[in-house]
């Protein structure tokens, strides 16, 4: 017989397919009464496929739960310390997306310091021979960017900053001996040093609002905060205001604290690029992250170790 598998939320075509193919599929997004449908068939559960999201009370609906398999290479909606506590491997799907997100975080950061979205309004607008030759922008040779965590996407965006002959400066927990950028152990004393910060660390309560206040200040007017992780990591609030007063110069945000709404103060903000969480959005690493999802499930449920698993 197929193994019992909980779908928690609709995902792309090609990964539902493959799951119907291999399992007796649950899927719990399309139930009326979610947690009658749990009582029903949590208990021949043995794996759960998810976009990224499964608490506490999914998982004690799902006793004989093995596998967790999580679309993203964030996991913060998983409560993975718990599943672990219980036994369930928690799988997230790395690796696959870190040039996309990469690439995002330097486009962003290009979009921000060129002003590539607002000229091109300044354009379209009829602005140009009304007024003129806009205001110079800010080039990138020389200038030291900081990159908040410097996992798999960040060493990355550090070896694509190379090309643009930028300084590069870390700040994570530990020291990376294995990477030749400048560390710094606090983060205020790194976005102080920094012309730009780009922020690529995991979600979670241990990283909340840990962009505050203190280091949107120390980044300064002439700074720019790039955004590709989530939400959470930055105090919306504080970057707002910094923003609305002038003492930080932009932002390129690909995430937000409360998505998809955004605060309606930035929505008129020059110097503001915002996207719709699109860091992986290509058809390619979507296709990719989705294959890493379906072949965590197939390794565990052949016998054998699934291929990138957390903790």
């Amino acid at each position: 017989m197929k193994p019992n598998v909980l779908l928690v939320g609709k995902m792309m075509p090609h990964i539902m397919e493959a799951l119907d193919a291999a399992y007796t599929v649950h899927r719990l997004h399309e139930a009326g009464d979610r947690d009658a449908f749990l009582a029903e068939v949590g208990g021949s559960v043995r794996g759960i496929a998810t976009p990224g999201f499964a608490d506490r009370p999914i998982m004690d609906a799902c006793p004989n739960a093995e596998i967790i398999s999580s679309f993203g290479v964030g996991y913060d909606g998983v409560d993975a310390e718990y599943a672990m506590s219980r036994g369930i491997i928690v799988c997230n799907t790395p690796g696959v997306l870190d040039d996309e997100v990469a690439n995002t975080a330097i486009a962003l950061l290009l979009a921000t310091t060129r002003r590539i979205v607002a000229y091109d309004r300044y354009v379209r607008d009829g602005r140009w021979p009304a007024e003129g030759d806009p205001p110079l922008t800010r080039g990138l040779a020389g200038k030291t960017i900081g990159i908040l965590g410097l996992g798999r996407i960040g060493a990355t965006i550090a070896q694509k900053l190379a090309v643009f002959h930028c300084e590069i400066a870390y700040h994570t927990r530990n020291r990376r001996d294995d990477q030749p950028y400048r560390y710094f152990a606090d983060l205020v004393g790194m976005a102080g040093a920094c012309d730009a910060i780009i922020v690529i660390t995991p979600g979670g309560e241990a990283t909340r609002n840990i962009v505050n206040r203190a280091v949107i200040d120390a980044l300064g007017p002439d700074g720019t905060l790039i955004n590709v992780s989530r939400g959470s990591v930055v105090d919306e609030e504080a970057v707002v205001s910094a923003l609305l007063e002038g003492r930080l110069g932009a932002a390129g945000l690909d995430v937000f604290a409360d998505e998809p709404n955004v605060p309606e103060a930035l929505m008129s903000m020059d110097n503001v690029v915002l996207q719709p969480h699109q860091g992986s959005a290509t058809v390619e690493t979507r296709r990719a992250m989705g294959d890493l999802v379906v072949d965590n499930l197939a390794a565990h449920f052949a016998g054998k170790p699934p291929l990138t698993p957390v903790g």
